[in-house]
């Protein structure tokens, strides 16, 4: 690639973050906006629009960079909690590795990249027709004393991300342990999910459940939970709340199907419809019944709705009792002990010789709970992996189609040999920088952004039991799928591609590498400028939900509708930035021009997300820093990766000593990692002995806890199976609907 392509890239992409600050800081201040731009203070009450116009609402002023510049860490633990707080530790930790690797690269590596002449020497005077390669370590000579500086860069930047990975496991350690000792009595801490339960015959799952732990854990079992197949009742939940959208205005009908996701709020929203109707002496409270309500005789709305709604709470009502009554128990339950350190005692001990029967895991919190395709077997779990892990090869294989395409875009040679009828207009200049530099990545973006969310779909029909653990799995998917199919699929891709067979012989690994990733250098600072630079930009700018709130708008449905506030997706933003880390630590030394656009990009990072968890996400679970053993293993990965390609680097340039001086550094890397997971990584697993008695002691003393044990009787029953009431007629709803399965 040309210098002039990756600044056109640049351009285009600066030109796009420009825009994109300037409209946020002028929409945020419209007040039909407050509920894209900040829904998480309109929800607290924080935040209240006001009608009055005045000149600043159309002025961009940089005020909020001042607020999410200012937020403290403190501040972002107590209002998003420490999984907030470990993602932007992950942000500040590349920030931290890429200024010192910077400092290198930029002051020391690239102009030694600059004085050699391996490749044509430079034209200062006619720059923007260089190629990239000649910034690279391509450009020094073979063997150069010079390299002995990129040597020592290695070993400078090891040792330096080594310290800093060891700080930072040992600061969220600390962390997540000081979150867990002041944090409040929590249903999970109590609580162990039971899957595989053995039944007898003339038993149900609830008995079983209950002489087992009674006869075993006498002292400490206080109840359990039995989790029921709700499929059914949660369509005829949704089937039955279309047919409440059946007479509603235009307005209602997109609140209910745009937001109400076929749950119970459902209900509730036609309950709110009915009560507005009643106190609003302004709006429409009948209609036509025929051509949506152009004609045909005229129907009063507010009996028409608390017909409906009376309907829907007894279809509910019947099938809730079909659920409880017919047997559609599934072999497993939550069970709840009296202290945490026996709920511990039961995770970690096997319940039977059978390992199959009685499989524990940790429970998570109660509205953490992911109920749909519960599935309660060893049998099936085990099954659904392997679909899954079939499913990813597949999905990888097939996702080689789009890297072959942009790797053809960006080789203009090789498009001109595609595509000959284009070769004139190729040969425009203006033209040719944008296809080689923006267009390749532009295209590889809008493929990424389907990755997230079908790696989310896997995931959730793993077997995983909460959100958290679906996001957790998904994050690790994205990462290790973004990893091989955008790097080593692209560095491997073209004439590279029919060598794959490089993997089964692992001696010409490094080899190919030294050759095949500095070649992609180029490819890869335009990646980081499109995929960095302008996707963050554009979650600041929030584009779809401000095009879906312009949509909505004109229909504007009940004003009392709960606001809905997102919940940050840690599954799609962590492995971006962590691939950004891979690519840093990797072509650092390879070549340094990458690390300033790395820099801009963390720096945009910081700002806008900490804006983001200040005015929009709200926590929607909270695993006390789970993910830092996933960025943690990412870097590590990251530096073994760079060691395989600086010992096929020296290689390639006849330095062997400094090539074999590298090989310890991988083992030694290796080494630290199994240091670190035998030092840290069981506190992210399960508390230990002393943390839990510690907490149970202190328990004891609190006057709040027997009303804690009652609670935590039914914390965790499926919201399906829970009563609805919000009919005029609530005599004959007011009762349960269906036995707990709940025992003390």
């Amino acid at each position: 690639m040309l210098v002039s392509a990756l600044l056109t890239s640049v351009g285009i992409n600066s030109g796009l973050c420009v825009l994109f600050f300037g409209l946020y800081s002028i929409l945020r201040k419209q007040p039909l906006n407050y509920e894209v731009y900040a829904p998480r203070l309109l929800s607290e009450g924080k935040s209240n629009p006001t009608s009055h116009f005045n000149l600043e609402r159309l002025i961009p002023s940089p005020g909020w960079v001042k607020n999410a510049w200012n937020l403290s860490e403190d501040d972002l633990l107590a209002s998003s909690g420490l999984d907030a707080v470990v993602f932007m530790r992950i942000i500040t930790f590349s920030l931290k590795v890429f200024l010192f690797a910077g400092i290198i690269g930029i002051f020391v590596l690239l102009p030694l990249n600059c004085s050699g002449d391996k490749l044509d020497n430079i034209d200062f005077d006619n720059l923007s027709n260089n190629s990239l390669d000649v910034f690279s370590i391509s450009n020094v000579n073979d063997g150069s004393k010079g390299l002995w500086v990129h040597f020592s860069a290695v070993y400078a930047v090891t040792i330096f991300v080594c310290c800093l990975l060891y700080y930072e496991y040992s600061y969220i350690s600390l962390k997540r342990l000081a979150y867990f000792h002041s944090s409040k009595p929590q249903p999970h801490q109590f609580t162990i999910l039971v899957r595989s339960i053995p039944v007898s015959s003339g038993s149900s799952v609830s008995d079983s459940v209950d002489s087992f732990f009674k006869e075993f854990y006498p002292s400490t079992y206080l109840s359990h939970v039995v989790v029921h197949r709700t499929s059914q009742l949660r369509t005829l939940i949704v089937l039955e709340s279309e047919k409440q959208c059946q007479g509603y205005n235009v307005g209602s009908v997109v609140e209910l199907v745009g937001r109400g996701h076929g749950t119970k709020s459902d209900a509730k929203k036609l309950y709110r419809r009915i009560r507005h109707l009643r106190s609003d002496p302004r709006d429409v409270k009948s209609h036509r019944s025929c051509c949506f309500g152009l004609c045909g005789r005229k129907v009063d709305l507010v009996d028409q709705y608390g017909k409906r709604l009376e309907n829907l709470e007894e279809n509910v009502r019947l099938e809730q009792s079909g659920v409880s009554f017919t047997g559609k128990e599934v072999r497993a339950a939550f069970v709840s002990f009296k202290s945490r350190y026996g709920a511990a005692v039961a995770f970690h001990l096997p319940q039977s010789i059978n390992p199959t029967h009685w499989i524990t895991e940790q429970a998570p919190e109660p509205h953490d709970v992911y109920w749909p395709l519960f599935s309660s077997s060893f049998m099936q779990r085990w099954i659904s992996k392997l679909v899954v892990i079939v499913a990813c090869i597949l999905l990888t294989i097939l996702f080689l189609i789009p890297v072959l395409l942009v790797q053809g875009l960006a080789n203009l040679n090789q498009l001109e040999l595609w595509f000959p009828f284009l070769k004139s207009i190729l040969t425009i200049t203006v033209v040719s920088q944008v296809v080689t530099g923006y267009l390749p990545n532009l295209i590889l973006l809008l493929f990424l952004k389907s990755v997230p969310p079908i790696m989310e779909f896997l995931s959730s029909i793993q077997g995983y039991i909460s959100h958290s653990d679906i996001d957790k799995s998904a994050c690790t998917k994205v990462l290790w799928f973004t990893i091989w199919n955008i790097f080593f699929a692209t560095i491997f891709s073209g004439s590279a591609l029919s060598q794959l067979n490089i993997f089964l012989e692992p001696k010409n690994i490094t080899s190919k590498l030294a050759v095949a990733v500095p070649a992609q250098a180029s490819f890869f600072i335009a990646y980081v400028v499109t995929s960095g630079w302008t996707s963050t930009s554009s979650e600041l700018f929030r584009v779809i939900p401000l095009f879906l709130s312009l949509i909505r708008r004109p229909f504007a449905g009940d004003p009392d509708d709960e606001l809905e506030v997102p919940a940050m997706e840690y599954h799609k933003d962590i492995p971006r930035i962590l691939f950004f880390g891979l690519l840093g630590i990797t072509y650092f030394f390879l070549a340094p021009l990458i690390l300033p656009f790395l820099l801009v990009y963390f720096c945009l990072g910081y700002i806008i997300f900490r804006n983001q968890f200040i005015n929009v996400y709200g926590p929607r679970y909270e695993t006390a820093g789970k993910f830092w053993p996933t960025a943690h293993n990412s870097m590590i990965f990251s530096l073994v990766l760079m060691h395989a390609i600086a010992v096929g680097i020296f290689t390639l340039k006849k330095l062997s000593l400094a090539s074999s001086l590298v090989v310890p550094l991988p083992i030694l890397t290796l080494l630290f990692n199994e240091y670190c997971r035998k030092r840290f990584l069981p506190i992210f697993i399960a508390y230990s002995a002393e943390s839990l008695v510690k907490r149970d002691r202190q328990d004891e003393s609190d006057p709040a806890m027997p009303e804690f044990y009652d609670k935590l009787v039914a914390a965790y029953q499926d919201p399906a199976l829970m009563p609805i009431h919000y009919s005029s007629d609530t005599n004959s709803i007011t009762t349960p609907l269906i036995n707990n399965n709940a025992r003390v």
